[in-house]
């Protein structure tokens, strides 16, 4: 298992250090760090620009590969460079790192787990009523655009608190005004985090609902599940331990992925609820012609999937007897 793990890992990692390698190149020759002095006023002086582009490893007027060299030398030291403004790549994506883990973690897990659940549930209860209302209400969701269903439910929540008179939603930012009763801090955390989480629930459960209910209806017509009922093995054995485990293979390989990228997957959900969190940070980097921000982003998104396809491996190999790791 250790030698099939670690040949796996070697193929990600010569992956991951071309793609980090290309997205700097790309990002070095098409970002303009220099536009953002262009419209200030007063006007800003040219060598006060080109002094502070050189300090960052910025100027154009640079050869590429010079830059890419002091680049990829301050990376095997631990540093990714800053802004053009002089902001530290390392603390962003630090900071920005664990306000994504506290909003998508529960979010993301939770909603694949009633995805996966409803998704098995309806596949042995084809056409009846209950299969159909849970496809309609899944396939309305995933109609729906995530900003769409993020502002619905800011109106839901402020209809709520009109009504009842309280503050029990909150959800812009990822704190707010704190009182002074024991343990305030965790409560206004936890109100803010609250309907952010709760979409992040929906969306994810449409989705892979769909995706679970399609695997486990292909299990249920295969050869091997009738051919256990044919034996005498109850209903419900069949489906857990034949259709059900078999149905959950390509669910575990797209499950790694999913819970390794959530990090970078939630710019809209950070958007409308004002979390500075790492998708929100890659939108900005592009924005702000921040190159080394850029360049990290895609690096720690690279990572991301690296996790994920090396859990997808695992998952795999645990799910499904027939892979050989030798």
């Amino acid at each position: 298992m250790l030698r099939y793990i670690g040949k796996r890992l070697l193929n990600y990692l010569v992956l991951l250090y071309v793609a980090v390698s290309l997205t700097f190149v790309l990002a070095a020759t098409q970002l303009n760090p220099r536009s953002l002095w262009a419209v200030r006023q007063p006007p800003v002086d040219p060598a006060i620009v080109e002094a502070q582009l050189l300090k960052y490893n910025l100027s154009d007027n640079v050869p590429l590969f010079e830059r890419y060299w002091i680049w990829l030398t301050g990376v095997f030291q631990g540093n990714w460079g800053f802004s053009p403004e002089g902001v530290s790549v390392n603390e962003q994506i630090a900071s920005r790192m664990w306000v994504s883990l506290r909003l998508l973690l529960v979010g993301t897990l939770v909603g694949i787990v009633v995805g996966v659940a409803a998704g098995a549930w309806t596949a042995t209860r084809q056409y009846k009523v209950s299969d159909r209302v849970v496809t309609f209400i899944s396939l309305l969701i995933i109609s729906t655009p995530a900003f769409v269903v993020g502002h619905l439910t800011q109106i839901g929540a402020t209809w709520f608190n009109n009504v009842t008179g309280t503050r029990t939603f909150e959800f812009i930012g990822e704190t707010g005004d704190v009182g002074d009763y024991p343990l305030a801090d965790l409560v206004d955390r936890a109100q803010h985090l609250l309907l952010p989480t709760l979409v992040l629930i929906v969306l994810g459960a449409a989705s892979m609902s769909r995706i679970q209910r399609n695997l486990m209806l292909d299990s249920l017509g295969a050869d091997y599940v009738r051919t256990a009922r044919a034996k005498g093995l109850p209903a419900k054995k069949a489906v857990m331990k034949h259709a059900l485990r078999t149905a959950l293979i390509p669910t575990g390989t797209y499950v790694a992925f999913s819970v390794a990228t959530m990090f970078v997957g939630a710019t809209f959900t950070e958007r409308i609820f004002s979390f500075p969190g790492i998708g929100q940070y890659g939108v900005d980097t592009i924005t702000k012609h921040d190159v080394n921000g850029v360049v990290a982003v895609t690096a720690f998104a690279g990572v991301c999937v690296l996790v994920g396809a090396v859990l997808s491996d695992i998952m795999v190999a645990i799910l499904d007897p027939r892979v050989r790791l030798a």
